[in-house]
C-alpha cells in the first residue's frame, strides 16, 4: 500500500448542477417571522370549529420548532395580543377616517343635526361587519371564542375595545336625541349606543358560531333602520 494519500476526485459537473438546484432557505428579515407567526395563527382560527390552538400545532404549521416561536413571542398570550393590536389599529384607524370625512361633509348637509349622526353611526357598523367578513379568524378573537382558557387580560382588552366602539357611537349620535325632542338626550344617546354595540357583538358572535356561514351584513340596512 502506498504511503501517498489519494487525491480526492474533483466533483463532477452533474454534482455541481445538483447542488445549485437545491433551494437555499432565506432567513426572514427582522420582524418578518413575527408577522408570519401572527398570520399563521389567524389562518388557523379561520377553520370552523377549530379547537384551542396549541403552540405545537402552530409550530408544525410553520415547520419550525416551538422554541423558534418563543424567540419572537414570550408566550402564546403575547401572540394573541399581537392580533388584538392589529384589530385595534385597523378598526380605530377606519373609525377616525369615517369621523373626519363626515365632519368635512357636514356643511353641505341640508339637515346637519340629523343625517350626519345616523350616517356616521351606520358607516361604523358597516365597517365592523366588513372587517369581520374579511378577517374571520380575527372575529373569533373579537367575540372571545378564541380566548377561552387563555390569559384573562386578553378578554379584558376586547371588552375595552367594544367600550371604545360604544363611545364612538355615543359621539356619532349625540345630536340625534335632541333633534327628536327628547327630554333626556344624554340618556337616550347612551341607550341607543349601547343597543347598537350589542347588535354588532351579536352579529359577530353569530358569524363565528355559524362556522362563518351567517354573514354579519345579512339584512343590515333593514336592521339598522329599526335601531336608528
Amino acid at each position: 500500500m502506498s504511503d501517498v494519500e489519494a487525491t480526492p476526485a474533483a466533483p463532477s459537473q452533474n454534482a455541481l448542477d445538483e447542488r445549485r438546484a437545491i433551494p437555499v432557505r432565506k432567513r426572514p428579515r427582522p420582524g418578518e417571522r413575527r408577522v408570519q407567526i401572527l398570520q399563521a395563527l389567524a389562518t388557523m382560527l379561520e377553520q370552523p370549529g377549530a379547537e384551542r390552538i396549541t403552540t405545537a400545532a402552530l409550530a408544525a404549521r410553520l415547520e419550525v420548532s416551538e422554541a423558534a416561536l418563543y424567540r419572537h413571542f414570550a408566550s402564546k398570550a403575547q401572540m394573541f395580543e399581537g392580533l388584538i393590536d392589529f384589530i385595534e389599529q385597523s378598526v380605530f384607524s377606519l373609525v377616525n377616517q369615517i369621523v373626519e370625512r363626515q365632519v368635512s361633509s357636514t356643511a353641505a348637509d341640508l339637515a346637519p343635526a340629523v343625517l350626519p349622526s345616523v350616517r356616521q353611526a351606520t358607516k361604523i357598523v358597516l365597517m365592523l361587519m366588513q372587517f369581520a367578513e374579511k378577517n374571520p379568524g380575527m372575529t373569533r378573537v373579537m367575540v372571545g371564542d378564541a380566548l377561552v382558557f387563555e390569559n384573562e387580560r386578553l378578554q379584558q382588552r376586547m371588552n375595552q375595545f367594544f367600550d371604545k366602539i360604544e363611545t364612538s357611537f355615543k359621539q356619532s349620535l349625540r345630536g340625534l336625541a335632541e333633534v327628536n325632542g327628547s327630554a333626556t338626550p344624554s340618556v337616550d344617546t347612551q341607550v341607543r349606543a349601547s343597543v347598537l354595540t350589542a347588535f354588532v357583538v351579536g352579529r359577530l358572535q353569530r358569524f363565528a358560531r355559524s362556522g362563518f356561514k351567517r354573514l354579519p351584513s345579512e339584512h343590515i340596512e333593514a336592521s339598522l333602520a329599526l335601531i336608528l
